[in-house]
């Protein structure tokens, strides 16, 4: 069998490329080059680290660009969101159009049965219903379940998962061993395309404008002061605010259009409740109950208990993408932000997600 190996010079998917060539496949590597940042593409040396640790490993290599879909499904989406006043996450954007979109047709392109990814998790196929469950990774510090929710059954038939038994330790032992020149690379903690971490500088040259000051406002609408723009703010923020108000204040809601921001007290940033948008179910079925299970809203946060409840706008589809649910947590939940990703899971399985409203 064959698998193409998404490489993006990291030691992770370096290492489950040397995993799937030694369980037997015939492995082809390939990066995708994203934008023309040299210093930060996977195309630039990070792309140069890829193709060494392919040539090492004897596979044959490719560069792929997908400069112009990556700037329209996901740095476009970016801009466009955090203009709005939301907060998205890029990476699970990029995971569903770019890696598990039309990277998974170059692997079929290219006559690969499989495509390898660097994610610390786990494909389980139950072998008397044919099903595919996404699981978590075994390492808890690593596991990436959070990021892939949105996988259909055709998706995660043709996907191999290398580290989802291993900790980031042994991968790193592992790229020691094999003497890849990466073994040691420190891991990336920004965006790709923003890595200096400053979302707001890289949204106003991107957006070619400026975007104004308006009114920070209490929970009764009253005017409390002005902010400097709603793309430096998040929910939940109550550090670097532009200004003092004698008694600590978070950000409990952005308005876009009236470019307004709501302030209230560390207890106004909890809720109870949700809505979800873009529901994907990883069974293919939407449910016709509510469903009990625990919920993460965002990377890092600990699962919580939480009713989901589907909602109409789906119908009787076997790929739902475009439904809604309503989510209904045990406990008040602090900095529900939208935009980001709402993942439901049965113990360390994967039940699907959606984007928070």
């Amino acid at each position: 069998m064959k698998a193409l190996i998404a490489m993006s010079g990291g030691v992770d998917s370096s290492v489950a490329a040397m995993l799937a060539q030694r369980a037997g496949y015939d492995c082809i590597g390939c990066t995708m080059r994203l934008f023309d940042d040299a210093d930060a593409t996977d195309a630039g040396s990070n792309g140069e680290d890829a193709a060494a640790v392919a040539a090492k490993l004897g596979m044959p290599f490719h560069v792929f660009d997908l400069r112009e879909p990556f700037r329209r499904c996901v740095i476009d989406d970016f801009v466009e969101q955090y203009s709005a006043g939301r907060t998205p996450n890029p990476c699970i954007v990029c995971n569903r159009t770019m890696k598990f979109g039309l990277l998974m047709e170059k692997a079929k392109e290219l006559g690969c049965d499989k495509l390898v990814t660097g994610h610390y998790a786990r494909v389980v196929t139950d072998p008397e219903t044919g099903l595919h469950s996404l699981k978590k990774g075994l390492d808890p510090a690593k596991d990436q379940s959070y990021v892939l929710y949105h996988l259909s059954q055709e998706q995660l038939s043709h996907l191999l998962l290398p580290l989802g038994d291993l900790t980031k330790e042994q991968a790193r032992r592992l790229a020691a061993e094999a003497g890849f020149v990466n073994a040691d690379r420190p891991e990336s903690q920004d965006i790709c395309f923003v890595p200096d971490g400053n979302y707001a500088a890289m949204i106003r040259r991107y957006a070619g404008r400026e975007f104004p000051p308006g009114d920070f406002v209490d929970l009764q609408g009253r005017v409390m002061g002005t902010h400097k723009g709603i793309i430096h703010y998040t929910i939940g923020q109550h550090k670097r605010l532009g200004q003092a108000f004698g008694v600590p204040r978070y950000v409990c809601a952005i308005d876009g259009e009236k470019n307004r921001i709501t302030l209230g007290g560390p207890e106004d940033v909890f809720s109870l409740t949700a809505k979800v948008t873009g529901c994907s179910w990883m069974s293919g079925q939407t449910p016709e109950e509510p469903v009990r299970c625990k919920v993460r809203l965002r990377y890092k946060q600990k699962e919580q208990w939480a009713t989901v409840r589907p909602l109409a706008g789906c119908g009787d589809t076997t790929e739902c993408t475009a439904s809604h649910a309503e989510i209904t947590f045990d406990e008040p939940q602090r900095a529900i932000t939208p935009g980001q990703a709402a993942v439901f899971y049965d113990g360390d399985t994967v039940l699907g997600g959606g984007t928070i409203l």
